[in-house]
């Protein structure tokens, strides 16, 4: 059966995106030579692809003629979009049929300064529910999102942001025992669920929404409540399956 993910292959691109890819991991450039090497294509399928980036200034040839680099107009244009309303752009429709489906509350949540701050919140629809206020700081040590952001880095960027970390008015201490064990337990299952350690009666949900390299760029947490009276509505299994797609929709994996 043909993979779905090459049913409309193009080529070409294909090619301007490989060289582009490895040479974001060159700082000092490549020769020809070596980018033909890495690829494995022919000389010449290469060469047109590299004057074609060079024409178009996504890539610089040095003044000798001989070492081709990444330069900056990637950088330009990922910033006529910043990052922050672009994640909110694509995560809002996503978080709004999640909460549809559900009943509940979800927000969005990205690690800055030391913490977390929400930067994009939908209600439930139903009469009543648990949100966040938006722009809200939200503690990486003792919270969902914070476990969630934490768990899944790499060792060395998860110890730059604990170094980070500033104490936030009434968060609870977490030992680097309890911490390690916390983050292992959700590595393991793939998202943080357990009752949330900020407010009686609700169970908290967080998935991480996950870059190329598997780490997480954001935590889509849902604080769960769950009804007694007589209006039906999704159990928590079946919030966790919506969560897990709507995070997986936007994971970039």
């Amino acid at each position: 059966m043909t993979d779905p993910q090459d049913r409309y292959r193009a080529p070409a691109l294909d090619k301007g995106l490989d060289i582009l890819e490895l040479l974001a991991d060159q700082p000092t450039g490549l020769t020809r030579a070596e980018i033909l090497k890495a690829m494995d294509r022919s000389p010449s399928e290469i060469y047109r692809m590299l004057e074609r980036l060079v024409a178009r200034h996504y890539v610089t040839r040095s003044a000798e003629g001989d070492r081709y680099s990444l330069s900056l107009k990637l950088f330009v244009l990922g910033h006529r979009h910043p990052p922050v309303e672009r994640l909110v752009s694509q995560a809002r429709p996503a978080m709004e049929a999640f909460a549809k489906a559900a009943e509940q509350s979800c927000h969005l949540g990205v690690f800055d300064r030391g913490n977390l701050t929400l930067i994009a919140q939908v209600n439930s629809p139903a009469t009543w529910g648990l949100s966040s206020r938006l722009g809200s700081r939200v503690s990486l040590m003792d919270t969902a999102s914070g476990h969630v952001m934490l768990a899944f880095q790499s060792e060395e960027r998860r110890a730059e942001m604990l170094a980070e970390h500033e104490v936030l008015e009434g968060e609870l201490p977490v030992s680097d025992t309890e911490l390690l064990a916390m983050l292992q337990s959700v590595r393991d299952r793939g998202y943080w669920e357990g009752d949330s350690p900020q407010a009686h009666g609700i169970t908290d949900l967080s998935m991480p929404i996950l870059g190329p390299d598997g780490h997480a760029l954001a935590a889509l947490t849902c604080p769960f409540i769950r009804r007694i009276d007589r209006h039906v509505v999704a159990d928590l299994e079946t919030v966790r399956g919506l969560m897990l797609a709507a995070a997986r929709g936007l994971s970039l994996q």
